[in-house]
């Protein structure tokens, strides 16, 4: 009663612990103004979620502003545990009736740009993000990344984190806004004598490994980065093999293997999608920085484990004009260091 309440409407949403989903609840009242109104609202919340679920359920409320936004969709961005795959994604149509539209796809982290597309494109909603009717379409390359970093933030937290969504995220040409979010931590219970958590599955898909990027200097003086491959490095794979001669591609291939074969699409698709529990690829960058426009692949080698057997085989390319400068033993010492953390016995 003491607050000072802003000149626009505001919403209040329930504060608990317990009670994760509030509409369910009677929990979110909208479009309130004055004083009187707050006032009113907070009593009527406090008092039927205390003769529901009693007084440890309510621990108050928090007060918002009321969010108007223009031709705005409701949409939902989560993430749950499955008992064979993991932390699985969810996306799809948000808000109250997300249950009863169950408009969604589900994919597994982490994702990168072109899977986060491809994830929004699965779900009915997609059609009217993209703009219908004299709308205008919502900032597909900032919901892309809001995908991305989520699930990347799922990847890092996945120990700890049960379940996590943000629901409803409003998007519309304007931009994007989470208007609520919960997050649920794993029980304490699962934490064993070690401090490691068990009982809960791993991610299916090993995260990109940043701990192998590293700048390192050629005998030339020239700062170079190394890090595993990315599937969106197709381009600069393409790129790399253009400044490759036909005697490199014969020591590498023991074949001449043509430009366009080399570059076709689904053969890259294999190269630059990795699974990093298989194969350990890296690849040397032009450059000291981990994101450039200008940045060009000039090496690239790879360990690709055989199955069952703690036993991989190697592979290697330098580009002709960056031979001689020590990256070829750089790479393979590299390469041999990964696979000896990964309990490999033989190359």
């Amino acid at each position: 009663e003491s607050m000072v309440l802003p000149t626009e409407r505001v919403v209040l949403k329930l504060n608990s612990t317990s009670i994760t989903h509030k509409s369910d609840v009677g929990g979110v009242k909208l479009n309130l103004s004055g004083p009187e109104q707050v006032r009113n609202a907070f009593l009527e919340m406090e008092e039927s979620v205390c003769k529901r679920f009693g007084k440890d359920a309510f621990l108050g409320v928090t007060v918002q502003p009321m969010v108007n936004m223009k031709n705005a969709y409701e949409l939902i961005v989560g993430a749950s545990p499955d008992s064979q795959f993991g932390p699985v994604m969810l996306f799809g149509s948000g808000g109250i009736l997300c249950e009863v539209f169950k408009d969604k796809s589900l994919a597994l982290p982490p994702l990168n740009s072109n899977l986060a597309h491809i994830m929004m494109e699965d779900t009915k909603i997609y059609r009217a993000l993209e703009g219908i009717r004299g709308n205008d379409s919502i900032d597909m390359t900032a919901l892309e990344k809001l995908l991305v970093n989520f699930s990347h933030l799922i990847m890092e937290k996945w120990q700890f984190i049960r379940e996590i969504d943000i629901n409803p995220l409003l998007a519309s040409s304007e931009g994007l806004l989470a208007l609520d979010a919960r997050v649920i931590l794993h029980d304490s219970t699962h934490m064993d004598v070690d401090g490691e958590m068990s009982h809960i599955v791993r991610p299916a898909i090993r995260p990109y490994p940043t701990e192998f990027e590293q700048h390192w200097e050629t005998k030339k003086g020239k700062v170079v980065l190394i890090r595993a491959i990315m599937p969106e490095d197709e381009p600069l794979i393409v790129d790399f093999h253009k400044r490759i001669s036909e005697e490199s591609v014969y020591t590498r291939f023991f074949n001449n293997i043509q430009y366009k074969e080399r570059v076709n699409h689904n053969r890259l698709i294999r190269v630059c999608h990795v699974d990093y529990d298989r194969d350990i690829a890296l690849v040397v960058l032009d450059g000291d920085k981990l994101k450039d426009d200008n940045k060009k692949i000039i090496a690239a080698g790879r360990l690709t484990k055989r199955h069952g057997v703690p036993v991989a085989e190697f592979s290697m390319l330098v580009a002709d004009a960056y031979q001689g400068q020590g990256l070829g033993e750089k790479l393979l010492r590299e390469l041999v260091e990964r696979g000896r953390a990964e309990g490999l016995d033989a190359i």
